[in-house]
């Protein structure tokens, strides 16, 4: 979630100065006492503001399209809701595909609570998702916003100098509160989607229960979204608006959702229609998300990611997607803070394995030139060397840094607010005789070339104050494909 009602977005572009005004005050009122890990986290910022600000906007304002979706987004503090429900904790913990009662509710939520990973879950029984939903408006602390994964990567989009072409369904209240430079293709509702946000942060307690990092658990109950209820008048106006890039996400709506028989299959087979038809000078982005529907990521093996030259996604999404792409089982929990030779590793092999997928295939499809992955304590992009996709030194520290900014609430960055949780060096593989990278506070973006791609890691500077986690991976990809487009 991005936008919330008054919040605009002018104030972005000024995040930079800012940012380098902050780390000079950091610095000229320091107490003597103070450790050199401080220093040392004040001269990785600046590095990465200066890498970030390497390269700019042009002075045309480039085109995106990004679909499908949108709601409002309720977001509250997870365990104080829970506790205003009467939901005790749960002594088992339990992954389910959807839920249909409060004991799958507190099973699940327990899950994924205690090892702070993201889950989105949707709700089937609406008579707990309405009660859900009245209790978080009485909670005094309570924030609304416009969500969905479309509209959030819209916003950073326009904030960051784009012009966007947005497909998703709004009330007119929230439409009237979207950026100027974002133009909305779908149908007004009265009555939007409402998503739940159960933000918590790292150390809360739920009972027996400790979260080990700051995340979100979230549940929905939509309507529209799953339908995909945009995209007809989407892609009419994508005919004229010629973008640069298009972007889809949101489909981990159709998660779960009880479908008509073939009728899931028909609205992803016009979608990807749609992608194939788009010219081949448009790159084409993913937004990955969510996922434990295996007959849905098979649809979308199929029909949709074979027309993307881009993925984006975070620790967990990617093993993922990786174990359905080698004929495994989907992955539900993953280590929510792994390792960057581990996930370089997964990365090298989802790369390989969409390409060979590529190779093989008969029907029209793309390679996939671009990979991103961020995480909790850096962000990590392969490249295809020649490809369109631009300056990857500089989005990735753009990533880097917008992963601060979005989760603490600002857009100056606040070294006294941030830590460094990557190790001070790292494999690029966990194969044994692996190169190990030093992280150098004044280049803190590695990059490095390996058989027709490059790759750069860079630090994040871990929000330690956090204001939500929600939306973050959208800010994320939404920012680093800002500067490589």
């Amino acid at each position: 979630l991005a936008m919330e009602q008054g919040s605009g977005f002018s104030f972005m572009k000024y995040g930079t100065a800012a940012s380098f005004a902050m780390v000079l005050l950091a610095y000229w009122f320091r107490s003597p006492g103070e450790s050199g890990l401080d220093n040392r986290l004040d001269t990785v910022l600046s590095s990465l503001l200066r890498a970030e600000s390497k390269v700019g906007m042009n002075n045309a304002r480039p085109r995106v399209a990004i679909g499908l979706g949108g709601c409002v987004d309720v977001i509250v503090d997870g365990v104080t809701l829970l506790n205003k429900i009467g939901l005790p904790p749960t002594g088992q913990p339990l992954h389910h595909d959807y839920i249909e009662n409060a004991d799958q509710l507190a099973q699940s939520f327990a899950y994924f609570f205690a090892p702070g990973a993201a889950s989105e879950r949707f709700v089937i029984n609406d008579t707990l998702f309405s009660q859900l939903v009245e209790a978080s408006r009485e909670l005094p602390d309570n924030r609304w916003a416009i969500g969905g994964n479309a509209p959030v990567m819209a916003g950073r989009m326009a904030t960051e100098g784009c012009d966007v072409l947005l497909g998703g369904s709004f009330s007119p209240d929230f439409a009237d509160i979207l950026s100027q430079h974002i133009t909305v293709a779908g149908n007004v509702v009265e009555e939007p989607d409402i998503h739940l946000i159960l933000e918590y942060p790292s150390g809360a307690t739920w009972g027996q229960y400790t979260a080990r990092r700051a995340n979100r658990y979230i549940v929905h109950s939509d309507d529209h979204n799953p339908y995909l209820a945009s995209l007809q008048d989407f892609e009419v106006k994508l005919q004229d608006f010629h973008p640069d890039l298009l972007v889809v996400g949101g489909l981990q709506m159709m998660d779960s959702f009880p479908f008509q028989r073939g009728e899931r299959e028909a609205l992803l087979s016009r979608l990807g229609s749609l992608l194939s038809s788009s010219s081949p000078r448009t790159g084409v982005h993913f937004e990955m998300a969510s996922f434990v529907d295996e007959g849905l990521m098979g649809d979308l093996l199929r029909l949709i990611l074979p027309h993307a030259d881009s993925l984006g996604m975070n620790e967990q999404e990617l093993p993922n997607l990786l174990s359905l792409l080698r004929g495994s089982n989907v992955t539900v929990l993953s280590d929510p803070n792994p390792r960057v030779a581990t996930v370089l590793d997964q990365m090298r092999a989802l790369y390989r394995l969409f390409n060979q997928r590529y190779r093989d295939a008969n029907e029209d499809s793309r390679p996939l030139t671009r990979l991103h992955v961020h995480t909790l304590a850096f962000q990590a992009m392969i490249v295809t060397r020649g490809s369109q996709w631009k300056n990857t030194m500089s989005a990735v520290a753009k990533a880097s840094l917008t992963a601060n900014r979005h989760v603490c609430g600002s857009p100056d960055i606040d070294p006294s607010k941030a830590r460094l949780i990557m190790d001070e060096s790292f494999s690029v593989s966990s194969k044994e005789g692996s190169q190990r990278i030093p992280l150098e506070e004044t280049r803190p973006v590695s990059c490095w070339d390996e058989e027709d791609y490059e790759i750069c890691v860079a630090p994040v500077l871990v929000c330690t104050e956090v204001y939500q986690t929600a939306g973050g991976g959208d800010n994320i990809s939404a920012a680093g494909l800002v500067l490589q487009i």
